[in-house]
């Protein structure tokens, strides 16, 4: 369990929807929050809201996660919890574009392993620290539509398993952030295959946000803010015949819908 009173948080994708709530909640809660996002405006009109300190910037790249962490260290000192929740996510099977899946192992899995770099050999020597990944549901279950988001979601959950089993004996407590449909700027953008499966459950950023305080207390790996979740998961690993089932059924009548648009990011 953590103590956010006075706590040093990192938020990446800090700028709007989830990470944005996420900031908001900590902040709340006594945390004093870096917000990072690209969009520079945007960190900046939530750290001024929330009282904490802007790091604009590229959480992705490897001279991005360096600064980020470091220029967060100089604000903030040592810092106890890393929030990387920037992600993207964009349509498309194995004939989506070489740049779209660079893109999407890049944010959605290298600025988790970046962070860790830069973040576990201070926290090992001290003895503790906490990283969430913000993973989606489609880390546990699939994406239709989106081989890109659903691969690398995938991933971004097995780093974040790895982590855990690797360094939890060593006070490093990983938690892994797993909402399905969240009203976002992401949500109107997901096109066909995203509202079939994901509008009629969607939920407000700030209730995945209530969720993630919650599993603070409780030091919880999976953090579902869509408790059904949980049983979609148990049925993958348990019965996968028939859940493969259901989504090739859910798959066939998505593509007797009308298609539209790409999502952008998180």
């Amino acid at each position: 369990m953590i103590e956010i009173a006075g706590a040093a948080a990192v938020v990446t994708g800090g700028g709007n929807g989830i990470g944005k709530a996420l900031a908001t909640r900590l902040a709340e809660g006594g945390a004093r929050v870096v917000v990072n996002d690209l969009d520079a405006e945007a960190a900046c009109a939530v750290a001024a809201e929330i009282g904490g300190y802007a790091v604009p910037g590229d959480a992705a790249s490897a001279a991005g996660a360096r600064e980020l962490v470091a220029r967060s260290r100089d604000q903030l000192g040592e810092i106890d919890l890393f929030c990387a929740n920037a992600g993207i996510a964009e349509q498309g099977g194995p004939d989506a574009a070489e740049a779209v899946w660079r893109r999407s192992w890049e944010v959605n899995v290298m600025a988790h392993v970046r962070a860790a770099t830069e973040l576990l050999p201070s926290w090992l020597a001290r003895g503790h620290g906490r990283f969430v990944v913000t993973a989606s549901a489609a880390g546990l279950l699939t994406m239709l539509g989106s081989a890109p988001y659903s691969v690398t979601k995938h991933a971004a959950v097995a780093f974040a398993e790895w982590l855990s089993v690797t360094y939890a004996h060593r006070g490093i407590t990983v938690q892994c952030l797993c909402p399905q449909g969240v009203r976002t700027r992401m949500l109107p953008e997901e096109g066909t295959a995203g509202h079939a499966v994901l509008g009629d459950s969607a939920i407000e950023p700030e209730q995945v946000a209530d969720t993630f305080w919650e599993a603070l207390g409780d030091d919880r790996f999976l953090i579902l803010p869509h408790p059904e979740v949980a049983g979609y998961y148990a049925t993958r690993a348990t019965a996968t015949e028939d859940w493969l089932g259901a989504m090739r059924r859910m798959q066939q009548r998505i593509e007797t819908l009308p298609t539209s648009g790409r999502q952008t990011d998180q």
